[in-house]
């Protein structure tokens, strides 16, 4: 029996090793990596910036307290200001620290301008901010909130693409508006340039700060360094992570420098957070992003990704139900059970690809990918689909 917290419904299989697209078991098998560990592993296995990265840091300080200067932070927090839209940056270990910094920060404005009234965060249902307590009251979810006690306070739900059910719910106390511009665990929906516009737009009528959750969708993911910038808006707050660190516990709390100005000391702090290692190796993973041709590849061949789901689709009509998301991070609502898929991919077709809400196959590649990853790839899960058609035409064994 593990020793471990039994919170994970865990496969047996365990990597030893990864190169660029690829990872291999403890058995030496192959497997085709459109996983990423949930998005994180932005350039791959084994990339040599980054071990390298990696390997001088160790050499030096690992960890100082943020009651210290660390320069490497310092660099990567510029660094970030002067490719965004942000004027200050926060770093944290993970998107739920991320996104905690993001409502505090939101809170904390309004109290210091004397509307203490105002503390309360519009979110939508489908979304997915992370798992302390704070950020499942954002989401919202029933199935995360069940045997925590009462959700968190301070939050409502309207309906995503739904801009009256967001209207309805703004009142005196509301401060922000949070919303993932591509939802990832919840089914990855893609929300319209439109409504991410109205979004901003019902913020700057009602003295409102939008706060964008780019944890799963930031850093390069769909074809822009933020999803946000499709649509031609500026928000007051980002968190970010997963992708941030390449692997390294990384995130991110961005914000303009008005609405950040009031997180003075004691108002917030993190101990491991920024720490010597995590930007060393953060700013080597910027290095790749930031990268001349790089973004536009990523853009390139989420276009390609998104063309051969389609191709999939008119192939297997009673299989794909319907094609979600932006760039690579892209899923099928299939008509298979989600598990059952992502189980027999791994098992039958050595591919890694992920479950979401509401019976979603998602897809997270490195942003290294290859069109020749992706027809490889889809290959697997069209063979997938003829195995099934092959199962269910199989008359039953005599008994």
């Amino acid at each position: 029996m593990s020793a471990l917290y039994g919170t994970y419904a865990r496969s047996e299989l365990a990597f030893e090793r990864g190169e660029g697209m690829r990872l291999f078991d403890q058995h030496g098998r192959e497997y085709l990596d459109f996983h990423s560990g949930v998005a994180v592993n932005a350039l791959g296995h084994g990339d040599a910036h980054l071990v390298s990265a990696l390997k001088a840091a160790a050499d030096k300080v690992w960890h100082t307290a943020n009651t210290f200067t660390i320069p490497e932070q310092e660099r990567l927090g510029q660094r970030l200001v002067d490719a965004t839209f942000a004027d200050a940056v926060f770093f944290t270990n993970s998107g739920a620290e991320a996104l905690e910094c993001a409502i505090k920060t939101a809170r904390h404005y309004f109290w210091a301008k004397g509307e203490q009234e105002r503390y309360e965060v519009i979110a939508f249902t489908g979304s997915f901010h992370g798992r302390t307590l704070g950020t499942i009251a954002a989401g919202g979810n029933p199935d995360y909130l069940q045997g925590f006690g009462p959700a968190a306070p301070g939050f409502k739900h309207a309906n995503p693409g739904d801009l009256d059910s967001v209207k309805a719910l703004v009142g005196p106390h509301t401060c922000a508006i949070l919303i993932e511009p591509v939802q990832g665990e919840g089914g990855v929906t893609a929300m319209t340039s439109e409504f991410m516009q109205g979004l901003r737009q019902l913020c700057d009528e009602n003295g409102l700060l939008l706060i964008l959750d780019e944890v799963q969708c930031g850093f390069a993911r769909t074809g822009r360094f933020f999803a946000f910038e499709w649509s031609g808006i500026t928000p007051d707050i980002v968190a970010v992570a997963k992708a941030i660190g390449g692997g390294f516990p990384l995130g991110a709390c961005l914000a303009k420098g008005d609405v950040a100005a009031s997180m003075v000391p004691g108002t917030h702090g993190s101990t491991y957070g920024g720490n010597p290692l995590a930007t060393a190796v953060g700013n080597a993973v910027l290095d790749r992003i930031l990268a001349p041709g790089f973004i536009n590849r990523v853009n390139e061949m989420g276009q390609r990704l998104s063309w051969h789901l389609q191709q999939l689709a008119q192939k297997y009509p009673d299989h794909v139900l319907e094609i979600r998301g932006k760039g690579l991070l892209a899923g099928i609502k299939i008509a298979t059970p989600v598990r059952d898929m992502v189980s027999r991919l791994r098992d039958d077709h050595q591919l890694l690809a992920m479950s979401a809400g509401d019976n979603v196959l998602r897809f997270l590649p490195p942003l290294i990918v290859s069109e020749a990853d992706i027809e490889e790839a889809l290959g697997k899960v069209a063979a997938a689909f003829d195995a099934i058609d092959a199962e269910a035409a199989t008359p039953p064994a005599a008994s």
